[in-house]
């Protein structure tokens, strides 16, 4: 990986820092893990626990994709983790969907959380049918602006301590702001670096 640069490292650090602090449920169990967590994601505990499952996975396999030296001299591996991100993606996308149309008493979270995970899917399929067709300066585009609402989990978390001192006092309260500053300035970052 030495022909990766710094902001491939922090990417990694900050994936894989997120990706474990995630999966504290399974030594908790979801009640201490998640003491705040909304009525809507309660009452959906296979979904959620379907999406807080698989999107760790997402999250560290896709960083791990943007280390050149990997791509390039581990060509099969590099297909392999993708087939793998690929599938954390569909399962993690779908469950968000679910929740995110259970928070109907938040339209804005629920607008802004549906949308991420439609935008997520989506950018991923496109990605995989430009791989199939060995089109691949289009599927490495596609592919970051997957990427980038992967990254959301990570964005999402730097954003609520910062909330917190701006006057949020609880995850609810700052779940219709969250929903749409956690993944839009991700994907807009992506799409100025691509236009570079």
């Amino acid at each position: 990986m030495t022909n990766a640069r710094p902001i491939h490292w922090i990417i990694l650090v900050f994936s894989a820092l997120i990706a474990l602090a995630s999966y504290r449920f399974l030594a908790l169990g979801l009640d201490l893990a998640f003491e705040n967590i909304p009525e809507h994601l309660a009452e959906r505990r296979t979904w959620f626990t379907l999406h807080i499952g698989a999107a760790p996975v997402a999250l560290l396999l896709g960083a791990l994709q943007f280390f050149p030296k990997m791509r390039m001299r581990h060509k099969q591996r590099h297909v392999w983790i993708g087939r793998a991100y690929v599938v954390a993606i569909l399962i993690a996308g779908t469950a968000g969907l679910v929740l995110a149309a259970g928070a109907a008493e938040r339209p804005s979270a629920a607008l802004g959380f549906g949308l991420l995970s439609v935008l997520w899917i989506a950018t991923t399929g496109l990605a995989v049918r430009h791989a199939l067709r060995r089109e691949l300066a289009a599927h490495r585009r596609w592919m970051t602006r997957s990427f980038a609402l992967t990254f959301a989990a990570v964005t999402l978390r730097i954003e609520i301590p910062l909330l917190m001192l701006l006057g949020y006092e609880s995850y609810a309260q700052m779940s219709p702001v969250l929903a749409w500053i956690c993944w839009v300035p991700n994907l807009l970052a992506a799409e100025w670096l691509l236009r570079r």
